[in-house]
């Protein structure tokens, strides 16, 4: 059970804040909500608080788990490329990742994009959804080791830095 004023995560919204929790009659039935506020769009959602998990809400991730985030990002042995696959299969896998809510799979959507962009263009899906993955990782790291977003947000790039940039020396 969340408590107000307690930070949670919802799928492909991000960090929120539980607001409160309140009782609400919906088709006869009365059911409790959690009002929760995105951080990042203000936009505020009520989850039914018996099927928080199911409905994907959850803690956020641990200090350990966003430590590890930043060694995955920085292992590149996994990386499969966008081999025999079109832009729109990968945004569809890679959306899948998102919706589930994981730090984990935001930071794989995160990674794949980034590394794929220092090869070849992105489509205006996929860049999008790189955005997204980048605004999910590091709005939850930030909230978890207590710094900016910005600040995470300038350390994850700078771990790619060195792609990037032969990818812009060559435009």
């Amino acid at each position: 059970m969340f408590s107000p004023e307690q930070l949670v995560v919802y799928p492909a919204q991000g960090v929120g804040i539980v607001e409160s929790v309140t009782s609400q009659e919906i088709g006869g039935c009365r059911a409790d909500f959690y009002i929760v506020r995105i951080l990042g769009n203000n936009i505020t959602l009520m989850v039914p608080v018996k099927t928080p998990r199911n409905a994907g809400l959850r803690p956020l991730s641990s200090k350990k788990q966003c430590e590890d985030i930043f060694d995955s990002l920085r292992d590149r042995s996994s990386f499969t490329g966008y081999t025999g696959q079109n832009w729109n299969r990968r945004y569809r896998d890679y959306l899948e990742y998102l919706q589930n809510g994981t730090l984990d799979g935001a930071a794989h959507v995160l990674k794949e994009l980034l590394l794929i962009s220092a090869e070849k263009d992105l489509s205006f899906g996929e860049r999008r959804l790189l955005e997204q993955a980048m605004h999910l990782v590091s709005m939850e790291i930030a909230c978890v080791l207590g710094s900016r977003q910005e600040e995470i947000q300038a350390g994850i790039e700078q771990l790619f830095a060195d792609l990037l940039q032969t990818e812009e020396t060559n435009i």
